[in-house]
């Protein structure tokens, strides 16, 4: 525990206990044993319950992100790199915008944004946590990554049980024209600072970006980075659609 306060440049080298160590591996069977726990107890509660659970998790979500800088602050580490400008950080807007979003129409495609695009990108980052080679398990920064990827999680998958989104493959430019606008801007200021925001600059050692970059070089990383993703929402719509045949047959059964 004496290293729970600690951040990555304070810490000795090779504490970190890596990807897919018992500890990774344990961490994410409690995330996805507390999802589904959390999804079938949100599915019980009535419409107003449930209103009122979607526009917490957003707010709670900005708190945990200011706890951290806050944290990074008072252990004179915060710097440049720290901003909300990675795709996960990003999703807060889409969570609001889900959650709050005036209209239904807004809210419907905040949330399939969310689910979507978010979703898969946090599933990715519980999977290759680029964090679990720098931090030992009980560390704040390590916990506090888990708890966010985990409720970037949460929160679409709500969205969907609860019947609060739609998604289909006619809709997938609500992503893309998301990612149009994101996109440009954070590639201009990581080429500026030197940052990596969105992984842009270089890919993340031992994940598939690094065996993407490592198959087609610099620029072509970015083209099959931009294939890759759009491969991933399109599996991700694929997905949604045989879920549903398969949801429609069982209720047919059912019936019969």
């Amino acid at each position: 525990m004496k290293y729970f306060w600690k951040q990555e440049f304070d810490l000795p080298k090779g504490i970190g206990y890596g990807r897919f160590s018992a500890a990774h591996i344990l961490t994410l069977c409690v995330i996805a044993a507390l999802i589904v726990l959390g999804t079938r107890l949100f599915l019980r509660c009535r419409e107003q319950a449930q209103d009122t659970v979607v526009r917490l998790i957003p707010p709670v979500m900005a708190g945990l992100e200011v706890w951290k800088d806050l944290f990074l602050v008072s252990v004179h580490r915060f710097s440049i790199g720290y901003l909300p400008l990675h795709l996960c950080s990003l999703g807060i807007i889409t969570f609001f915008g889900a959650a709050y979003a005036k209209s239904r129409k807004w809210r419907e495609i905040w949330g399939e944004i969310s689910f979507c695009l978010i979703l898969p990108g946090a599933v990715s980052a519980l999977i290759f946590p680029d964090w679990a080679n720098l931090y030992p398990v009980f560390n704040f920064i390590n916990l506090h990554s888990f708890t966010w990827h985990g409720l970037l999680v949460f929160f679409p998958v709500l969205l969907r049980a609860g019947g609060r989104v739609h998604p289909t493959v006619r809709h997938i430019h609500y992503s893309l024209l998301f990612l149009a606008a994101v996109v440009p801007p954070i590639l201009i200021f990581d080429k500026m600072t030197g940052c990596n925001y969105l992984f842009v600059n270089r890919p993340v050692s031992g994940t598939p970006l690094e065996a993407l970059a490592d198959l087609m070089g610099n620029p072509g990383y970015l083209i099959g980075y931009a294939a890759m993703v759009v491969g991933v929402i399109l599996l991700v719509y694929g997905l949604i659609y045989l879920a549903d045949c398969v949801g429609k047959r069982l209720r047919a059964d059912k019936d019969i």
